[in-house]
């Protein structure tokens, strides 16, 4: 295996994604030849990803790579790559909340932070948006504790709860919360929400695209029709946020939004951009809630109106996903809960970058 490049790797489980957590120190430091040597381990450009450790899923084939802070008040550096299954592209526009719940574990356990007695506090900065999130990890005799009584729909058994807390959200890519000034917007003659927070996406109504919101990830992945109408709309939101072509990009996520069926506040179906998600990101529950508080968008007014402090329940295809808001320091901050576990550790091999073949 000497013609082969091993890189030190652990396989985590944050939230509802899995996927390999490097240190930035082990993979290559030029850009170019750390993405070749994540589209091999990845296995990208074969749906299957087959010749890798992908698991041939947008919410299976995501990297998280960390390191030691670069800004002030933070504990580790979190960089978030979204790799794509088809094709060999590695993405690093959004950022992946359900990873980020294992970031904490991850540096604990790799001796970038130190452990406390019960809980860990871990600020975590997120170079793809620039802020910090604060994660509480909960720890016993200086190590990492995953074993628990806290569930989240999605992913089956028990686990330790992972708190997180998103300081101020708002702006994650574009630097407003609005990016387009207004609170609806209208593009292909359909009234919509432009939103950046978290990570930026397009709110559209279900019923307005022909749909419930209450169907499957599977048949709504496969309504070609559905797809390729979010997709233009999608594409234009870009533009109208400042990003510019986003084809090649997995944001702005669209996000399909209904009345509510099981008690929570609205149901929402979340893309990536082109599959729905089978549960719900944790972004993009930070981001729908902070819309359902901010008056003149369509989820506002979809659910009546709220105001903070407030619980916002999203029912997702998996169940269902709480985010408590409230404001300090006139900021709106965004809590929930996720688990995470550690899977396996050791190497991951990849190809040395002149051997990365390229999708045609």
């Amino acid at each position: 295996m000497n013609d082969l490049v091993r890189i030190p790797c652990v396989l985590m489980r944050g939230g509802t994604s899995r996927g390999p957590f490097f240190l930035s120190a082990d993979l290559p430091s030029d850009a170019a030849s750390r993405d070749a040597a994540l589209l091999s381990i990845m296995g990208s450009g074969h749906p299957l990803q087959i010749d890798g450790i992908g698991g041939g899923n947008p919410v299976t084939s995501k990297v998280a790579i960390i390191g030691p802070p670069s800004v002030a008040g933070a504990d580790v550096d979190y960089l978030f790559a979204q790799v794509r299954t088809d094709r060999q592209i590695v993405d690093y526009s959004p950022n992946c909340g359900n990873m980020l719940a294992a970031v904490g574990p991850f540096s604990i356990e790799a001796g970038l932070v130190k452990a406390g007695a019960a809980e860990t506090l871990v600020r975590i900065h997120n170079v793809n948006t620039g802020k910090v999130i604060e994660a509480k990890v909960p720890t016993r005799n200086g190590e990492v504790t995953y074993l628990g009584d806290a569930s989240i729909d999605g992913v089956p058994g028990l686990a330790a709860p992972i708190a997180l807390t998103f300081l101020d959200a708002a702006g994650a890519k574009t630097g407003k919360l609005l990016p387009s000034g207004n609170a609806s917007d209208v593009i292909d003659g359909m009234r919509v929400t432009i939103i950046d927070c978290a990570i930026p996406m397009v709110l559209m109504r279900a019923a307005d695209l022909g749909v419930t919101g209450y169907e499957d990830a599977a048949t709504l992945s496969r309504n070609s029709e559905l797809i390729a109408r979010m997709s233009a709309i999608r594409i234009r939101a870009g533009k109208i946020m400042g990003m510019g072509d986003v084809s090649d990009k997995v944001i702005p996520k669209p996000v399909l939004i209904a009345p509510p069926q099981k008690g929570g506040t609205l149901a929402v179906r979340y893309f990536m951009p082109n599959d729905c998600h089978p549960a719900l990101a944790t972004t993009g529950a930070v981001g729908i809630a902070t819309a359902v508080v901010t008056p003149g968008t369509i989820a506002a007014d979809l659910v009546g109106g709220s105001s903070l402090p407030a619980t916002v329940r999203i029912e997702h295809p998996g169940g269902r996903l709480d985010v408590e808001l409230e404001t300090r320091g006139g900021v709106t901050v965004a809590g929930l809960v996720r688990t995470a576990r550690r899977l396996f550790e050791g190497y991951a091999f990849a190809k040395p970058a002149g051997f990365v073949e390229h999708a045609a």
